[in-house]
C-alpha cells in the first residue's frame, strides 16, 4: 500500500499535516510492506527538507498512490478520480457550502473516509483535534482578556514555536480576581482546562463558583446538567438529554452573573437550547465581558458567535444594546468575542504529531486489514455513491449548490 500525504489545498492554507517525519520512520519500520510519500508543500509546518532528510520521499507525482491523507477540505479542482481520500469533509451534518465538494467525490468515484467519524465499536472519536482546539481557544481567550483589559500582552499562539513556548507566554499572565466559567469536559474542554492550570489560576467547584469570593482568579467546569434543566420540573436525565434535548431549556444565566470570561467548550445539538439570548446580554447583571466560543458555532448555542473570525483577525465586539458587530475592543462596555473556526492550526506542529499519534494506533492497524469495520462505518462514499451508514444524505447531495463553492 502507497499513502501520499498531500498539500492542504484550502485557503487559508492549514500547516497541519497527518504525520510527522519520525512518525513515518516509524510506520516503514512496523508495517514493511506500507510507503508513505509526502507531496511538496511550501505551507505545511514541517518543512520539505525535514523529510527528505529522514530518506522520506517529498515528490510532486503522487499519481501511483492508493490512499491520499490530508487535513481539510479538498478543493474539488485537485481531486483524483477513483482514489482512496482521508480528511476532515465537514459534510456529513448536511454543511451546504461542502454540497458540491461531496457531488464531486460521488461523481469521481472516489471512497472518502473521514476522520471524524472514525469511532472505536464504543461510538467514541478516536482521532481528533480537539484538545488542541482547547489549548489554543483558552489561550486566545486569555490573550482577548488581555488586550481588552490592557492588564498584560502575550504574544499571539500562532508566534509560538511550540507548546513550550505557549506554556512560557502564559506565565506572563497576571489576572486579577476574576472567574472564568469553561462548559464542556470532553477533549476540548479539558485542553481548556490544561491552559488555565499552566495560567496559575485554580478550579473550584460550580457552587463554590457560584457563592464564594476569591481574592484569586478562578474557574469551573460546567457539564450540561450544569446549566440544562428540564422544563417540566427543573430534573436532569442525561440520557433523556442527548436524546430529547429539546425537552430542556437553560439555566446558565446564574453563571453570567458572576463570570468574567466564557469559554465555550461544549458540543451543542442544533435542538438544546443556548445558553443565553440575544436579549440576556442587554441586563446590567449578565457579567461576562469576553467570550471564547471554542465550540464556534454560527448562531448556535453563544448566541453572539454571528460569524467565525480568522487567525489574523481573532475578536469582533457585539454592542450589548443593539446586538450590533462592532471593531474589536472598541468599546468598554461590550462583548468581545473570539471564535476562530480553525484553532488548531495556530499550534500545528504539535497537533500534528499528537494527531498522528492517534492515527498510528488506531487508524492505520485498520486500514492494513484487508476488512475493518471501524473503516466501512467511516467511509462516507465509494463507487459512485453514499455507503449505507450516510444514505441519509441522498436528498442533500441530490439538491442543486445554491451556495457559492468555497473551492
Amino acid at each position: 500500500m502507497k499513502i501520499a500525504l498531500i498539500k492542504e489545498g484550502k485557503i487559508p492554507a492549514d500547516k497541519r499535516v497527518a504525520f510527522t517525519p519520525e512518525q513515518i520512520l516509524e510506520l516503514h519500520r512496523v508495517y514493511p510492506q506500507l510507503e508513505v510519500v509526502v507531496e511538496n508543500s511550501d505551507v505545511r509546518s514541517f518543512e520539505d527538507i525535514e523529510y527528505m532528510s529522514r530518506g522520506i520521499t517529498v515528490t510532486d507525482d503522487i499519481e501511483d498512490c492508493d490512499v491520499f491523507m490530508g487535513i481539510k477540505e479538498v478543493p474539488i479542482v485537485q481531486l483524483k478520480d477513483e482514489k482512496t481520500y482521508v480528511f476532515f469533509s465537514h459534510t456529513i451534518k448536511k454543511q451546504p457550502y461542502n454540497r458540491a465538494l461531496l457531488q464531486a467525490i460521488i461523481q469521481k468515484q472516489i471512497k472518502l473516509i473521514d476522520y471524524e467519524v472514525i469511532k472505536n465499536p464504543q461510538g467514541e472519536r478516536v482521532v481528533a483535534f480537539g484538545r488542541w482546539a482547547g489549548i489554543v481557544g483558552a489561550y486566545n481567550g486569555l490573550w482577548t482578556y488581555g488586550k481588552k483589559s490592557g492588564l498584560y500582552d502575550i504574544k499571539r499562539a500562532y508566534d509560538c514555536f511550540d507548546r513550550e513556548e505557549l506554556d512560557r507566554e502564559l506565565h506572563k499572565v497576571q489576572l486579577p480576581p476574576i472567574k472564568i466559567v469553561v462548559t464542556g469536559t470532553g477533549r476540548v474542554g479539558k485542553g481548556v482546562v490544561e491552559v488555565l492550570l499552566e495560567a496559575g489560576m485554580r478550579q473550584v467547584d460550580s457552587h463554590d463558583f457560584l457563592n464564594a469570593y476569591f481574592e484569586e482568579p478562578v474557574f469551573t467546569v460546567l457539564s450540561s446538567s450544569h446549566f440544562n434543566r428540564r422544563k417540566t420540573d427543573g430534573g436532569f436525565d442525561r440520557i433523556e438529554f442527548y436524546k430529547e434535548p429539546e425537552k430542556y431549556e437553560s439555566h446558565f444565566l446564574k453563571y453570567a452573573e458572576v463570570s468574567d470570561i466564557l469559554m465555550a467548550a461544549a458540543y451543542w445539538d442544533n435542538r438544546a437550547p443556548r445558553l443565553f439570548s440575544p436579549e440576556d446580554i442587554k441586563s446590567d447583571d449578565f457579567n461576562i465581558s469576553v467570550i471564547a466560543d471554542i465550540t464556534c458555532d454560527i448562531h448556535g448555542s453563544v448566541p453572539t458567535t454571528i460569524r467565525a473570525s480568522k487567525v489574523l483577525d481573532p475578536v469582533y465586539d457585539i454592542d450589548r444594546e443593539h446586538f450590533e458587530e462592532l471593531p474589536p475592543f472598541g468599546k468598554q462596555t461590550s462583548i468581545s468575542v473570539m471564535a476562530i473556526d480553525n484553532l488548531p492550526t495556530e499550534l500545528p506542529r504539535d497537533a500534528s504529531k499528537d494527531f498522528g499519534e492517534q492515527l498510528m494506533k488506531y487508524f492505520i492497524p485498520e486500514l492494513m486489514k484487508p476488512r475493518s469495520e471501524m473503516i466501512e462505518k467511516a467511509t462516507v462514499a465509494k463507487e459512485g455513491d453514499l455507503t449505507l451508514e450516510f444514505i441519509y444524505l441522498k436528498e442533500f447531495v441530490a439538491e442543486n449548490s445554491q451556495e457559492n463553492e468555497k473551492y
